[in-house]
């Protein structure tokens, strides 16, 4: 206890004295330590059971020096023995209590004696935790620690396991930032365990002769001696990586220090107790350390080549073979293949083969050299020999091929000698092919070859140690034969797609065109030729983008082929078969078996499941439920349990719907399934799907006059919504005029004497013989009539009986058959008695009181079933409600697993990293207005109109007088209500405590007997009215009831016992990493924290707390609170302390990682802060855990993947393409990765992880720096390496949010492809590349970092196309091309039909297709058309930019960074300056660098003289560029308004010459944002930095090609030209200098000579261009020309002297290198500015553009215009 004790903070003395009093003890779920407090959860005999085996000490020797008290269990026994914290023990003993509880829960048939923990269930868990721990084993070659057979059981057995179990739990409860190292965790538990066995086998210490001891013992002995030295290494290695900055290769991560323990050297070298001394502690900057473990990321692009080798072997050999058959020139490739000589040159595909292999093997020395110490000599043995055997390869095959030839020639033909040496060839070829054909015959084998890599065998290690080195993941990735099937006939297809489109259209075409160019002879070079051969040089030019292209298009076929299989699996899966509310209610009526049949658990009899006969039971009760065959799903009867069951779901779901305000009080009437009252026979649908039916039938009626009773109602029971629709008005009529009017008169006799007489016609099926149906419409007006007055607020009681007595009128004379004299009448007894006095119904009618609801709510029924004319087909009003309404039923009718009773669920929990964004958005923000006027609240009430109504309706039921009081009594409903729709903390709380409530709802209907379910839903439906529509029956505040999202209408039916089960099943962590600091602060957000657990109660919340412990040294805690509802306040229930700072790699994971200990359940589902749920998805969350128990393949799932709807689609145009982007690919896409390809990853999605199977191999994300910044895709990579499955499933869906304005979503993506760009560095992707087998590879490929090199190639085609058309233009190839021979018209058009494939397919493609199946195909194509219209493809091409630039730059330089988005709305104006230092080196100068080509190609290329064919070959280069530039202005709110434009010129300018203070931000200053930058340049290599400047070498070039082009070279193509023009710019740089010294020396104090030196180079200036007109050949545009030289080439220089920066920056040099690029900024600036500019001034413009980009909101009537502009109107809040 004394940890506690030295707290500053008096709360450590306040929990110290709890400690001893286990009633007062906080606890977190179960209070364990005291089984008979009075919680719901402990009256289950299995959570007394796990306890009680707990604390069966029995006679284990009692730890020494320390007090054993009598309540102590085996976790306080091994606490004592190796020093684990008390709070690490009391979580891991809760932890481990409800887990086997609820394992033996789930038993099926239960154990025969439950008051006992089960053999059986602890077995599973301990083989399940301790899998990991048990191959780490057999994979070193050591004997395992756990000495337990697994044949013989036995008592002492199941002690010892619970030992090993909970010992393995304490290590991780306590390791803090070692859990990302599981084989650390391995080896710790590995020793351990052997001390926990000597003293469990009563060994003898040999030196002291007493019983063993452990060797760490004492207090936080296991954190201060094991943890807290593996710790402290981690922490100094991040820190001599300079936050990240040095090379990877220069410190180890967390990776290489788990990779130290797949060796056996760990126990050599690290010792037990362990050696502090070890070499294992010396960090990477000293001498002696351990270096790099298993890999060095290295930074370059030949990565991709190293980890995807087999793929650029492939591409590689097929373009040298199709171009060698091709050269031939015939029409089909095998007619080349007939010639001898064709096949020969095709054989030197393996002359490349083999030099590939040597460049791998190269590539494999220069990056992984420093893994070799003395060590690892194997490591290094090896790599050198395999460059020496592919280097002998090369030559072999050399000399073999040259064999060939030299006896070909010889002989003059192809003789039997040379066809003898091809057939040696081949016989080498062979020898050099064989592992190949061995891959593949174990590829068609996969057990094979998933046996051989799982099995330890020293002969398999030998046989496979030359082609990969050992590793402890990545073994046995294989998938089954079936899958195999599946994704081979995929790639199959794909790949011969690809290859016959890249011959017949890529590599055929070319070859004519380059034969002509290459025989050219003649050429007239337009300037100085180094080579003679400059048009060899430019067939290559010529072939550069077709290369690259032709590497590029496979992404475009797999995007293509993806699409439609996608939609196939769709298909079969029932996606979208329910569309939009019209077909649910074609279903409606199989819908209720639907819930009953998936949502409610079937009678489980014993073992009966996964039987086949069962299964095919399964398939057909599907197949009819789906169809509607078979009678029982026809009709459901209105007593039947099953419609009662389904009345309590769905008004459960409408209600909640009302709650979150998307409906109206109207809307839930018409929806809801109301109870059964008024005794009607059916059951009673709700009011949407009877409208206008009960016409119907009586117009039916009305025409068949004299059809017999059968006949008429054959024809209304055809539909029978119709049928329902009559039975109940009828019921509901009889009841209600027996109703009114009062018992025992003579009036209610005669009526119930009337009706007696219809049932009775009707019984013997006489009703159209004794009654007149032409009476019918007329008796329908008068009940309507009367059902109008009784819903009048004020109830004239004369009007009634004047309608009574109407009614009884027509009756009497009309509706009987055969007229009867009032006599016969009086007889029947349908009249009066003769002595009644008065008129009818004078005195006897009654009307109940105003108060009664359930009467009056009927009554509004029974009117809308009388009276509805309209279809109601939109009803609910609001998409989303419709959205939800459609999925949710859908989904019913898809594959689901059988839910399981609630009890035997399993139970999960849901754990969010939150840091401090949004918890609730305050009152100030709401009313903030921005520059024009808006504030939140008015943007939201616009945007969600319909939304709004609702909620300001709900408001005034729950007594709101006045609007205005809104912002004082209903303040905190109001900042909700924003709050929900936003991306804030509270949205996503309530979205997962959806989970809790269906859990609880769930629980009740399992255990509810036919009565409670019946009485329930009566009491209900009386009930609800009563309360509000909300239905709270607590006495709490208004404002508390209004968020309190528990109490719901079925609350007022628990028994109880549902809130135990639902704990037990269900926990929400929320990681408010710093929610201790914020508290110490007071900020706002600790104190909205505490109301969202006040107001949820399976919501918990851990933080880091730092305690400060005198001396400047700080301690830190992982601490788990929740608010204790009987002390109302917030309780600390654990407090364990950390070996250090939490943060040592990235923030997320690291956050993630330190609250996991508190999560409980077999799962654990990742949300993301900007996430949502909904109520009707949380009811099949049991379903979806059911997976983890099938087989998918040959594995179960380890990761269930969970579809997602992101729902910001609807604020503006740009967030709609964003999200119509990421709902193709977290749908679609996943979709096809899950199946049939089978590499679905991980992607910070909802996906739900096998909790104990991720927490024992490294937790749910990796955290080292920098390399894992997208942290949530190495979870993924981590899983599929070891053996992982992850799955995909669509009938269940999150919400989602996403960033909305262009410069969030530019962020987003940059921080997406830099993250890439380091994935392609990392371990985990090279694994993948070489342990998947061929196939999974491409798939593993195509969608992670190849999407992204692919995006990067079309972009550098375009680089390519562009500069290959220059230098044939300015060098004069092309002219001398096109006068040679006019038949190369085919130069100008080659290239057109590369570019045409990528502009819309690439991205479009998956969107319409995916559209296409959910919403219909003319929708799609609809949506399709609008977005263009929108101009998606612009922003598409806009993004392809960001990424490229990002992507390229990270691989080069590194310098990926977290970028926080922030989540708010986007309606305001981003200023110039913002956009241009987001996107000036990014987009705005390569897109300049662009246009300045073709602007110089169109002026000087004899081709561009023809205006089409400049036109067509130019059209997509010019549309990126306008794209590049344009993008960020269309997309910006009121980004053409001219007032706007003109400040934002102002603003931009004062910004590049702002002078401030050294401690600018970029935001202020030019030169700081310049500085930032160049940091990239900062921390890359050397070789980066050479890279740099030979790509910054191209400026230069335009210099070169257009000083022979003016006048005043006069022709001449000497080197003297180019030379002298270098002269021009020393002197504009010297200029510059006397100018800058000039202005430094006297501006200030004499002015007038900084006027004269202006003056003078003037005057100058004109006198030499006069000059140079006189004397040479030079005009006037001759400047204009020059300038598109020279202009370049300043920008080179200044690229240069940024990456010699460290050399230059001390000199004179420097500062005038940051004078220039300043007036280049003004330079870029300007030209970007001025089509914006333009584009402002013209009238009109700034409307249109406020149409495309807010065109959605406008079809849905919004008032965005004056969002925008500001004009606010007077009649809003």
């Amino acid at each position: 206890m004394s940890i506690r004790q030295r707290h500053q903070s008096g709360r450590g003395h306040a929990v110290a004295q709890h400690r001893n009093d286990p009633d007062t003890e906080p606890y977190n779920i179960i209070p364990v330590h005291n089984l008979l407090a009075d919680h719901p959860s402990l009256r289950y005999p299995e959570v007394r059971a796990a306890a009680a085996a707990l604390r069966a000490v029995g006679d284990l020797r009692r730890p020494p020096y320390a007090q054993w008290l009598p309540h102590m269990d085996l976790l306080d026994w091994l606490a004592l023995l190796f020093g684990f914290q008390n709070d690490n023990v009391r979580n891991q003993r809760e932890h481990l209590v409800l887990h086997l509880a609820n394992a033996q829960m789930r038993l099926t048939p239960p154990p025969d004696n439950i008051d006992t923990l089960d053999a059986g269930v602890l077995r599973r868990f301990r083989k399940k935790l301790l899998k990991n721990y048990t191959s780490w084993c057999s994979y070193l070659g050591k004997k395992s620690n756990i000495w337990i057979s697994d044949r013989r059981e036995s008592a002492q057995d199941q002690r010892r396991e619970l030992l090993y179990v909970s010992l393995y739990l304490l290590i991780w409860g306590e390791s803090a930032n070692l859990r990302f190292m599981p084989e650390c965790l391995c080896y710790i538990f590995h020793h351990m365990a052997m001390e926990l066995n000597k003293i469990l086998e009563g060994y003898i210490d040999e030196n002291t002769g007493q019983p063993v001891l452990p060797s760490i013992s004492g207090e936080n002995a296991f954190l201060n001696c094991v943890v807290k030295p593996i710790y402290n290494t981690i922490r100094d290695e991040v820190e001599s990586s300079k936050n990240g900055t040095a090379p990877h290769r220069d410190w180890r991560n967390y990776d290489d220090i788990n990779e130290y323990f797949w060796s056996k050297r760990c126990f050599q070298k690290l010792k037990w107790p362990i050696d502090v001394g070890s070499n294992f502690f010396v960090t990477s900057s000293r001498s002696k350390h351990v270096g790099k473990t298993g890999f060095v990321e290295e930074r370059s692009f030949l990565n991709l080549y190293r980890s995807f080798d087999r793929l650029w072997v492939m591409l590689v050999l097929f373009l040298q073979a199709a171009i060698i058959i091709a050269w031939e020139e015939k029409e089909y490739p095998w007619q080349a293949l007939k010639e001898r000589g064709a096949q020969v040159r095709a054989l030197s595909i393996f002359l490349t083969w083999s030099a590939l292999r040597f460049l791998q093997s190269l590539l494999d020395v220069r990056t992984q050299y420093s893994l070799v110490s003395s060590e690892t000599l194997g490591l290094g043995f090896r790599m050198v020999m395999k460059s020496i055997v592919a280097s002998v390869w090369i030559v072999v095959f050399g000399v073999f091929y040259g064999r060939i030839w030299s006896q070909r020639n010889n002989d003059r033909r192809w003789s039997a000698e040379a066809d003898r040496r091809v057939v040696n060839f081949l016989w080498v070829a062979l020898v050099f092919v064989i592992p190949e054909l061995l891959a593949l015959a174990l590829f068609i084998i996969p057990w094979i070859r998933n046996f051989i890599e799982e099995t330890n065998w020293r002969i398999f290690y030998l046989l496979s140690w030359w082609f990969q080195s050992r590793t402890f993941v990545g073994r046995g990735l294989r998938e089954g034969l079936m899958d195999n099937i599946k994704y081979t006939l995929f790639w199959a297809a794909v790949l011969a797609t690809k290859f016959c489109f890249s011959y017949f259209m890529q590599i055929k075409p070319m070859i004519a065109p380059s034969k002509e160019l290459m025989n050219l002879d003649n050429v007239t070079y337009e300037w100085h030729e180094f080579f003679g051969s400059g048009h060899r040089f430019a067939v290559g030019l010529l072939w550069l983008p077709v290369v690259l292209i032709y590497l590029m298009d496979l992404q475009i076929w797999y995007s293509i082929y993806s699409s439609f299989v996608g939609a196939g699996v769709g298909l079969f899966a029932h996606l979208g078969e329910i569309r939009n509310i019209q077909q649910l209610r074609l279903r409606f009526q199989f819908f209720a078996s639907a819930i009953q049949f998936n949502l409610m658990p079937e009678e489980q009899l014993l073992n009966t499941r996964g039987t086949l006969k069962n299964k095919f039971k399964d398939a057909i009760r599907r197949l009819k439920l789906r169809y509607g065959l078979g009678r029982p799903y026809k009709k459901l009867e209105s007593n039947q349990v099953e419609a009662n069951k389904f009345a309590l779901i769905w008004n459960e779901i409408i209600m909640i719907f009302r709650e979150e305000d998307i409906v109206s009080d109207r809307e839930v009437e018409l929806l809801e399934v109301p109870q059964n009252s008024w005794n009607v026979r059916v059951i009673r649908w709700p009011c949407f799907l009877l409208c206008n039916e009960l016409l119907l039938a009586l117009s039916q009626a009305k025409e068949l006059v004299d059809a017999p009773d059968k006949w008429l109602w054959y024809k209304i029971c055809k539909n029978e919504y119709r049928r329902c629709a009559v039975i109940e008005a009828y019921d509901c009529i009889k009841h209600l005029v027996l109703e009114i009017v009062k018992r025992n008169t003579d009036e209610h006799s005669i009526l119930t004497v009337l009706f007696q007489e219809i049932d009775h016609s009707l019984q013997i099926e006489k009703f159209t013989k004794t009654f007149k149906m032409t009476a019918l419409p007329q008796l329908h007006t008068k009940l309507i009539h009367l059902v109008q007055l009784l819903n009048k607020p004020k109830k004239d009681p004369n009007q009634v009986v004047n309608t009574l007595q109407a009614l009884y009128e027509i009756v009497v004379r009309d509706f009987f058959k055969d007229k009867r004299s009032t006599e016969q009448l009086r007889e029947d007894g349908l009249a009066p008695p003769a002595s009644m006095a008065g008129l009818l119904f004078e005195d006897a009618v009654k009307l109940p009181d105003p108060d009664n609801e359930t009467f009056y709510r009927q009554v509004r029924r029974l009117h809308t079933i009388l009276t509805s004319r309209d279809s109601m087909q939109n009803i609910p009003v609001n998409l989303e409600a419709r959205r939800r309404i459609a999925f949710f039923s859908n989904s019913l009718f898809m594959n689901i697993p059988h839910a399981p009773q609630v009890e035997k669920m399993m139970a999960f929990s849901v754990l969010t990293p939150y840091y401090s964004e949004e918890v609730l958005y305050n009152k100030e923000q709401l009313r903030t207005e921005n520059e024009d006027g808006i504030s939140t609240l008015y943007y939201l009430q616009t945007i969600y109109v319909d939304e709004w109504k609702n909620f300001m309706e709900r408001m005034r039921r729950e007594g709101l007088v006045k609007d205005d009081e809104i912002w004082t009594t209903k303040l905190r409903d109001l900042r909700l209500w924003a709050s929900y729709r936003g991306q804030t903390l509270s949205r996503t709380v309530r979205g997962m405590m959806y989970y809790y409530r269906a859990l609880k709802m769930l629980a009740f209907l399992d255990s509810a007997s036919e009565m409670d379910i019946r009485e329930g839903s009566r009491e209900l439906g009386s009930m609800r009215r009563d309360i509000g529509l909300d239905g709270f029956g607590s006495e709490r505040s208004p404002s508390s009831r209004s968020l309190s999202r528990t109490g719901s209408s079925v609350n007022l039916l628990f028994k109880g016992h549902e809130y135990g089960t639902a704990l037990m099943k269900y926990t929400y962590v929320v990681a408010c990493q710093i929610y201790g600091t914020q508290k110490a602060k007071k900020d706002p957000h600790a104190e909205e924290i505490l109301y969202l657990m006040k107001n949820n109660e399976a919501l918990r919340v851990a933080y880091v707390d730092e305690v400060s412990s005198g001396r400047d040294e700080k301690e830190y805690y992982s601490v788990l609170v929740k608010y204790d509802h009987q002390l109302q306040k917030e309780v600390e229930i654990y407090r364990v302390k950390l070996p250090g700072p939490l943060k040592l790699g990235e923030g997320k994971p690291e956050n993630q990682n330190h609250a996991i200990i508190f999560t409980r359940g077999d799962a654990v589902q990742t949300i993301d802060m900007n996430q949502d749920n909904y109520f009707e998805e949380a009811l099949k969350m049991r379903n979806l855990l059911e997976e983890y128990r099938h087989y998918y393949g040959i594995r179960k799932p380890t990761i269930l993947g969970v579809r997602e709807h992101v729902f910001t689609g609807s604020v503006s145009s740009l967030a709609w393409f964003m999200s119509a982007q990421e709902t193709s690919f977290v749908t679609l896409g996943q979709r096809v990765l899950a199946n049939p390809l089978k590499v679905r990853m991980h992607y910070g999605h909802p996906d739900v992880f096998d909790r104990f199977w991720f927490l024992t191999r490294g937790g749910i994300s990796k955290a080292s720096r920098v390399i894992n910044i997208s942290e949530d895709i190495f979870a993924g990579f981590n899983c599929t390496l070891r053996g992982g499955n992850v799955t995909h499933h669509e009938y269940i869906q999150v919400g989602k949010g996403r960033d909305v304005g262009l410069n969030q979503i530019s962020m987003f993506e940059a921080k997406v492809a830099s993250g890439n760009g380091e994935q392609v560095l990392s371990r985990d992707v090279y694994r993948l590349g070489h342990r998947l087998d061929f196939f999974r590879m491409l798939s593993f490929f195509y969608t992670t970092v190849g999407f992204f090199f692919s995006t990067m190639l079309v972009v550098l085609t375009v680089y390519a196309f562009l500069w290959g058309r220059l230098y044939l233009a300015l060098s004069g190839v092309e002219g001398s091309a096109l006068g040679s021979n006019s038949n190369n018209k085919a130069l100008g058009t080659i290239l057109n039909q590369q570019f045409i494939i990528q502009l819309g397919l690439f991205t479009a493609l998956p969107m319409i297709v995916e559209n296409s199946l959910e919403h219909g195909f003319l929708q799609a194509l609809w949506d399709f058309l609008t977005m263009q219209l929108e101009l998606s493809s612009v922003f598409y091409t806009f993004s392809m930019g960001t990424r490229t630039h990002f992507f390229g730059r990270t691989i080069l330089h590194g310098g990926a960074k977290y970028r926080a988005t922030g989540r708010g709305f986007v309606v305001q104006h981003k200023s110039f300056a913002e956009n241009y230092r987001l996107y000036a080196r990014s987009h705005f100068v390569k897109a300049i660098e662009l246009g300045l080509i073709l602007i110089v190609y169109a002026a000087h290329s004899p081709v561009a003289k023809d205006s089409f064919v400049y036109i067509a070959m130019t059209i997509f280069s010019w549309f990126l560029v306008v794209s590049w530039i344009m993008a960020p202005f269309v997309f910006n709110p009121s980004g053409f308004d001219w007032l706007k434009t003109v400040d934002d010129f102002d603003d931009f300018m004062s910004w590049i010459w702002y002078r401030g203070s050294v401690f600018a931000k970029a935001e202020q200053s030019w030169e700081r944002w310049w500085y930032e930058e160049q940091d990239h340049l900062r921390t890359t290599g050397k070789l980066g930095k050479v890279l740099e400047v030979i790509l910054d070498l191209r400026f230069f070039f335009f210099q070169y090609g257009i000083v022979y082009q003016l006048d005043i070279a006069s022709g001449s193509t000497s080197f003297l030209v180019y030379a002298l023009s270098w002269i021009f710019v020393f002197v504009a740089f010297g200029v510059f200098v006397v100018i800058v010294y000039a202005r430094d020396k006297y501006a200030a104090k004499e002015h007038i000579y900084y006027r004269m030196v202006q003056f003078l180079v003037i005057i100058l200036a004109i006198l030499v261009i006069i000059a140079l007109l006189e004397f040479t050949n030079f005009n006037f545009l001759d400047i204009f020309t020059s300038l598109l030289a020279f202009i370049p080439t300043g920008w080179g220089l200044i690229l240069v002297a940024q990456v010699l920066r460290p050399a230059l920056q001390s000199t004179i040099v420097w500062d005038m290198v940051v004078s220039v690029s300043r007036l280049y900024d003004i330079m870029f600036g300007v030209i970007v500015m001025a089509p914006v500019a333009l584009l402002s001034w013209l009238p009109g413009f700034q409307s249109m553009q406020t149409r495309i980009l807010f065109n959605e909101a406008f079809s849905r009537g919004l008032r965005i215009f004056q969002i925008v502009t500001g004009k606010k109107s007077k009649v809003d809040l």
